[in-house]
């Protein structure tokens, strides 16, 4: 596992080279967004004692098993720890893998997990969690989520945008790492996502595949771009509204 420190409040756990776990540092201890694979687990509690910080919640962005498959080793190491969940996601953690009638009716990708620890709170976009502000940002999965630090304008986007491989949009296909793309349940969604985090303008990106980069705001305009071209879309500003 390698660990970097990011600005005051964020700390990056890298498994494997490439499965990212953060440790948010808050007034009362750690919020840990995402928690890997089962077996990294203890390596995160670990982290988190070696800096003499308690883990107070468990906070991932969707559920796939590199983003959720840790959490019930995890939260049997810190029981005192709150599951926070994004609401949609949440339901496929109990195996239902239904599609609600206003959703694409695409295929689900990517590798998923049933685990048996239940969300002490499910949350939706624009709610707050400690300094994060949540962000809907579907299109790799239904109810996938990112994170705003509202303190030094950090997002932790998930699988929203990738940086291994090269800076891209989820759904994007990168040789080098294409995991992410081959995972994303719907691009056009994920576009758009994509270009609602860019509005933010954000001071940093942290994601759960690659480095956190420090302004990001020109690679993540590359990135869109690069998937509107992708998509055959001539407008950048092309919104799910106007599809439908």
């Amino acid at each position: 596992m390698k660990r970097v420190q990011h600005g005051d409040h964020l700390i990056q756990l890298t498994f494997y080279g490439f499965v990212n776990v953060f440790l948010l540092r808050e007034d009362d201890g750690f919020t840990v967004i995402d928690t890997g694979l089962e077996g990294d687990a203890k390596a995160i509690a670990q982290a988190a004692r070696e800096v003499g910080t308690p883990i107070m919640r468990i906070l991932p962005t969707h559920a796939h098993a590199d983003h959720c498959g840790g959490l019930d080793a995890l939260h049997a190491l810190v029981p005192e720890a709150q599951l926070v969940m994004p609401a949609r996601d949440a339901r496929f953690l109990t195996g239902d893998m239904t599609l609600d009638a206003d959703e694409p009716q695409v295929k689900l990708r990517g590798g998923w997990v049933i685990r048996t620890t239940r969300p002490s709170r499910l949350v939706q976009d624009g709610d707050r969690v400690g300094s994060l502000q949540v962000i809907a940002t579907p299109g790799h999965t239904p109810g996938h989520v990112s994170y705003l630090d509202t303190r030094d304008g950090t997002i932790i986007a998930g699988d929203a945008f990738q940086t291994m491989g090269g800076v891209a949009v989820s759904g994007t296909f990168k040789p080098l790492f294409p995991l992410v793309a081959f995972a994303t349940w719907h691009k056009e969604l994920a576009l758009e996502s994509a270009r609602k985090l860019r509005e933010l303008d954000p001071a940093r990106l942290a994601v759960g595949h690659g480095a956190t980069l420090e302004r990001p705001a020109a690679a993540m305009d590359r990135a869109i771009a690069e998937a509107a071209r992708s998509l055959g879309q001539r407008s950048e500003r092309n919104s799910v509204a106007a599809r439908q």
